[in-house]
């Protein structure tokens, strides 16, 4: 049984249509589910998606009349490179701009493989860290001025996983919070703001109740926040990484779902404050890892028979306040595919579907 489903809530339907109610938030799709888990040569290994073939697949993609507004990007090789040129960066809106689309979120590379440095490391590895929020702020800087990039954040992790965390949980947690703040005054510089994403393989992030003690830890409200994304925060009610904040029973019964959607509850009134990047996404309560990417909340398509979320209502939990009203704490939305197959992405039916169910999402929880 539900118990403490807003009268607003009530109101909401799993039912995906497409009727156009609202004009924002702004729908984004995610062109990084073309790289991350992709490349290498072991079993089931992939080749990457080119991100002109991301770009085109989204803009392709229609329902009734409606398409998607822009898209999200990971700076990082063979898609865009952090270290890009500005005439690189100006093909870049090129590319986006012809197909009438907009830049909105950007992922800086902040991890040892792509030039960065675990955020509770050595001195050396903090200033790698910053050093790839700085390029990439610069990035978000040149699209913005290049009037292509109207809103959209720059995500970030603590670089490091929960079993080195937890090695000295409060000292390490200090640590990132330190880095993210030196972060803060870098992202101030170029008029950006910084989503940490929650997710259980980020060490320090790696529980809802870790998530808000970071949060609180760097205290820097206007200008550091969270990505939630509802695949990987659904994993938080089963305290995968950190059993002693599993909300969920264990055994627990997927039928009886109202006690899954108040374990949202719960986590939403914590975390909620601190949104201000959002991620549209269906779980069916289990992990997957592949390539070099860490197990994490396995993304679904929004129609999985297996998936756990009615992602209306589970989206309008993140989306309202306790009374129901809307936060408006992000001008778009995005959806992230992570570590589907190349020909589940490669399908028009695949990005129809999703699209289908961001415009349910926005008819429910959007403005005009």
């Amino acid at each position: 049984m539900v118990i403490f489903a807003t009268p607003a809530e009530k109101e909401f339907s799993t039912q995906m249509s497409t009727q156009n109610l609202h004009k924002l938030p702004a729908l984004h799709n995610a062109m990084w589910p073309g790289l991350v888990g992709k490349g290498g040569d072991g079993p089931g290994a992939e080749p990457p998606i080119d991100l002109e073939t991301m770009l085109d697949l989204t803009a392709n993609t229609e329902v009734d009349g409606i398409r998607f507004d822009g898209v999200d990007l990971f700076l990082s090789a063979p898609h865009t490179s952090i270290d890009s040129s500005d005439d690189e960066i100006k093909s870049l809106r090129d590319a986006v701009a012809k197909r009438n689309l907009k830049v909105g979120s950007l992922v800086a590379p902040v991890w040892p493989p792509t030039g960065g440095g675990s955020a509770m490391g050595s001195e050396e590895d903090r200033k790698a860290f910053i050093g790839q929020v700085r390029k990439a702020c610069a990035i978000g800087k040149k699209l913005k001025d290049l009037g292509v990039r109207p809103y959209g954040v720059v995500r970030i992790d603590s670089s490091c996983g929960p079993g080195d965390w937890a090695n000295d949980p409060a000292g390490n947690t200090k640590k990132i919070a330190a880095t993210f703040r030196e972060a803060a005054d870098v992202a101030e510089g170029f008029g950006e703001r910084l989503a940490a994403e929650g997710e259980i393989c980020w060490g320090g992030m790696h529980s809802w109740k870790y998530m808000v003690q970071l949060m609180e830890e760097v205290n820097r409200p206007k200008t550091v926040g969270i990505q939630a994304d509802m695949a990987h925060l659904s994993l938080y009610t089963l305290g995968y990484n950190a059993p002693e904040h599993r909300i969920l029973p264990e055994g627990y019964d997927w039928k009886d779902i109202g006690v899954f959607e108040n374990a949202i509850r719960t986590m939403a009134k914590a975390l909620r404050p601190w949104i201000i990047d959002f991620h549209v996404a269906q779980n069916d309560a289990t992990v997957k890892g592949q390539g070099s990417h860490d197990k994490t909340g396995r993304h679904c398509l929004p129609n999985d028979p297996n998936g756990k979320i009615d992602i209306v209502k589970i989206a309008g939990i993140w989306l309202r306040d306790d009374n129901g009203n809307l936060t408006k704490s992000t001008r778009h939305l995005c959806w992230d595919g992570c570590m589907f197959s190349n020909d589940t992405m490669l399908s028009p039916q695949t990005w129809r579907d999703v699209l289908s169910a961001m415009i349910a999402v926005r008819n429910a929880h959007g403005w005009d």
